[in-house]
């Protein structure tokens, strides 16, 4: 038998994902806190996409814990939001050219200004278990 269909985000949740807004992302500390972290985020219409470096925090509590939750407020718009719970998926692939568009679409940047030297980019997928909008 099946299990229960998986939440959608609706269309102007896409959309909103798909504007210049910060998103938090809090994931779970070694010993159950909560860490909070803003972000750039976009979305491939099913999916929160945000992108990290290995070796920081909340890349080290998801490699630990997948469990993830994302807010995100309209600058606009108080009362138009979403919040998604899911489990992170760590993609390597084309993580350089998705900061690279990150910068772009949030600071109008060809490339990613503040890349160090031998760091390693990450894009980290949230797969919505459980939507919240408002």
């Amino acid at each position: 038998m099946a299990g229960p269909t998986p939440p959608r985000l609706s269309d102007d949740q896409v959309a909103l994902l798909r504007e210049k807004v910060i998103a938090h992302v809090a994931t779970t500390m070694p010993d159950g806190s909560p860490q909070v972290t803003p972000v750039w985020v976009d979305t491939d219409g099913e999916a929160v996409i945000f992108n990290t470096a290995k070796g920081r925090v909340k890349y080290r509590n998801l490699v630990r814990d997948p469990r993830v939750a994302i807010s995100v407020t309209d600058k606009q718009n108080d009362y138009r939001g979403v919040v998604v719970r899911g489990r992170a998926e760590l993609i390597d692939e084309g993580a350089d050219a998705h900061i690279d568009k990150l910068a772009k679409k949030y600071r109008d940047l060809d490339t990613y200004p503040n890349r160090q030297p031998g760091e390693q980019r990450v894009i980290v997928r949230v797969v919505p278990e459980r939507i919240l909008g408002h």
